[in-house]
Parts: structure tokens; sequence; C-alpha cells
């Protein structure tokens, strides 16, 4: 099962990587949920909340607010899937640049949970004061 899961994650960030509605709903429950930090710098820029509820939801801020907030030469380093069961960790660093035109790099630790074949939560771990300080610039906490 651990292989398995692992597939489905990393197909599931194939999906993510897409921007496509379509393909991002494919992979999720419809009763899925994506929890950030409360506070991250993505959900205070887009006024947005930090936990998702709902694949409708989730798949908003994957196909259309995720790519108007970091806009191009979005690029993800994998570091490591480790699967147990139905729960996947994912290590990655994200780079990009932000809308506002500022340089995005953070680490990123995220949990998936499935079911039946599906993402059914995700929880998300970052450095959020490092989040602030390149999304709103330095002395930002």
């Amino acid at each position: 099962m651990s292989q398995q899961s692992r597939e489905i994650v990393q197909n599931a960030w194939k999906a993510f990587a897409s921007h496509d509605a379509d393909q991002i709903s494919a992979v999720f429950t419809e009763d899925a949920e994506w929890k950030a930090p409360p506070g991250n710098a993505t959900a205070v820029a887009l006024e947005g909340p930090a936990h998702l509820v709902g694949r409708k939801a989730i798949v908003q801020f994957l196909a259309e607010d995720f790519p108007r907030f970091f806009v191009s030469d979005v690029a993800v380093a994998f570091h490591g899937f480790h699967a147990d069961g139905e729960r996947v960790i994912v290590e990655e660093t994200m780079t990009a640049t932000l809308a506002n035109g500022n340089h995005y790099a953070n680490d990123y630790c995220f949990v998936f949970e499935l079911r039946d074949g599906l993402v059914h939560r995700v929880r998300e771990y970052m450095d959020t004061a490092r989040g602030h300080r390149m999304v709103f610039g330095e002395g930002h906490a």
C-alpha cells in the first residue's frame, strides 16, 4: 500500500502543477481538507482562509488563486516522499516569483492522508516568518 500511496501523491502533485480544475478535482475526496498554518503569508495576502474545507475550495485555490499569487518561475524541488500505509509525507522546497515581483523560496513539509485512493486531508507546514518576509518585506513578522 505504501508504494501505491506514494504514487497517488506524486500524481496529485502533477495535477496541482497543471492548474487544471478538472485534473485537481479528480485527486480529492468531496470532503477533503487542506490545513496550512494560521496567518501564513499566502492566506494573508490573498485574504483567504488557511484551512480549506471541501474539494471545491481546494480546487479554487490551486487552479485560480495559487497561479495569480505565485506568477512565474514556480519550481518545486522534492527532497522526499515517505509513505506508511495511507499516509504520505512530502518534503520539498518551492521557489517562485510573486505577483509583487519578490522572489520566494521556502521549505515545506506536507502530510497527506488518503482515503479510497484519493487525497482526503493535507496538513502543510512551512517557515511562516520567512514566508512573511518574502511576501511583505523585511521587518514584517
